[in-house]
């Protein structure tokens, strides 16, 4: 296998690994209503690497199934982290909007999932609220954080994915 494919490989499954463990560890703030799932503070790393795409949803959907996620929301859940990494990944050549996709793509699917897969009593339009509050905390404030203090170290940390 050449090396870049092993970095690739190394890349997606570190990041992978470490959203699940964040997700898991911080199971009670993970899942729920209102919710500040801090491993989505991950999804900034498409802004340096397009392994970040594989390893976000494969970290998703393993943390979601390890964390004792419905089968709905491990899925739809973890496909709403795919399309939302693909779209920051086209948009990293602007840097602040890598981290509006995956806010906008959990507002629009979580609520749906916490109504009808776990019968969250609440409104739609509130958890929209609830959830896109959690998401611009996570990815809005502390994703940037993260994006800005890991740009200095791109070269190391990301080497064969810098164009």
């Amino acid at each position: 296998m050449k090396t870049k494919n092993v970095q690739f490989i190394t890349h997606a499954a570190a990041i992978a690994a470490i959203y699940v463990v964040m997700t898991v560890f911080l199971k009670p703030l993970s899942f729920d209503a209102v919710q500040i799932r801090f491993a989505e503070a991950l999804t900034i790393l498409p802004f340096f690497t397009p392994a970040a795409i594989p390893g976000l949803f494969i970290g998703c959907l393993l943390g979601n199934f390890l964390g004792g996620a419905v089968l709905i929301d491990v899925i739809f859940g973890s496909l709403a982290t795919l399309l939302a990494a693909g779209i920051s990944y086209s948009l990293r050549k602007y840097k602040f909007l890598v981290p509006i996709p995956p806010i906008l793509a959990n507002m629009l699917v979580v609520p749906f999932i916490l109504k009808y897969a776990y019968g969250v009593p609440l409104t739609i339009m509130f958890m929209i609220l609830t959830v896109g509050i959690g998401e611009f905390i996570s990815c809005g404030v502390i994703g940037t954080i993260l994006l800005l203090g890991l740009e200095k170290y791109k070269y190391i940390l990301f080497r064969t994915s810098i164009e």
